[in-house]
């Protein structure tokens, strides 16, 4: 064995070292082989593990520690949310790029990856129900057609990675439309849109937005804490841990349609400045 060849394969060995030790943060934390798991990340920390034990600042390594824990039969999905189609800039299936960090732009990029239509609320799926995304083009990015209600209906979970509920947890706008949330309605937006074939044309497609006029402002933290008190979430708090939190999306929809249901939402989904 050549020089190279030696430094090559202790590398790959390091690599799938580091690789179980994440996988087994992950099922630590709540996730199992064959879930179906939607992944929010903030990953500063976590690549700094990585680097400690002695890889690269590498997501895609992150990446495949999540399709180990999962396991032939699981599914990651990460989101790929951009916000400049409401902006008027033009929306490319195939390269517009993810705002949501390193974590999701390496799902983006992984071979095999499925990436959904929505302009604004796409994501990538990777692995066995990958096909369930295929060619899913939502009108509404929170709507019954849109991936986190295939998510649901899966019964799929929801993890987090080093993030409060604030700043990751849309699954809460799924639940709000689902129920008619009264502090938030339907707005549309237009935009030139390039499909999978590079044809573009103009498409619109809608959200299920907060009532600015009203003041109305995104609050969910609260929502947050009543979960971990019903012990729904199982893992860790950002910043704790290996950092990753996960929860069924199900029991999750129950918990929220109560507190939407009962007219109990503000201060706990939503305030008014």
């Amino acid at each position: 064995m050549g020089q190279g060849a030696f430094f090559k394969n202790k590398a790959v060995i390091m690599h799938e070292g580091i690789v179980a030790a994440l996988a087994a943060d992950w099922r630590s934390a709540g996730v199992e082989e064959g879930d179906t798991l939607l992944v929010h990340s903030s990953l500063s920390r976590t690549l700094r593990k990585v680097v400690k034990m002695g890889g690269g600042a590498d997501p895609s390594i992150v990446v495949r520690s999540f399709l180990h824990a999962l396991g032939s039969e699981g599914t990651l999905i990460a989101p790929l949310f951009n916000f400049e189609f409401t902006q008027g800039v033009p929306f490319d299936i195939r390269e517009s790029k993810s705002a949501m960090g390193s974590f999701t732009e390496a799902v983006r990029k992984w071979p095999g990856a499925v990436r959904t239509g929505h302009p604004i609320y796409s994501f990538a799926a990777v692995g066995k129900n990958a096909n369930q995304f295929m060619g899913v083009e939502n009108f509404s990015g929170y709507g019954a057609d849109s991936p986190f209600a295939i998510i649901h209906k899966l019964g799929g979970k929801i993890g987090v990675i080093d993030l409060p509920d604030q700043h990751s947890m849309t699954f809460y706008h799924y639940v709000e439309e689902a129920n008619s949330a009264p502090y938030r309605y339907h707005k549309t937006f237009t935009g030139d849109y390039t499909e999978a074939d590079g044809s573009t044309t103009k498409k619109t497609f809608g959200l299920f937005v907060r009532d600015i006029e009203k003041g109305v402002l995104t609050k969910v933290d609260p929502m947050g804490e009543i979960l971990w008190e019903k012990g729904l979430y199982s893992g860790f708090r950002p910043g704790a841990g290996c950092g990753l939190r996960v929860i069924k999306a199900a029991p999750m929809f129950v918990e929220v349609s109560k507190v939407i249901n009962t007219g109990s939402a503000k201060g706990i989904l939503y305030d008014v400045q």
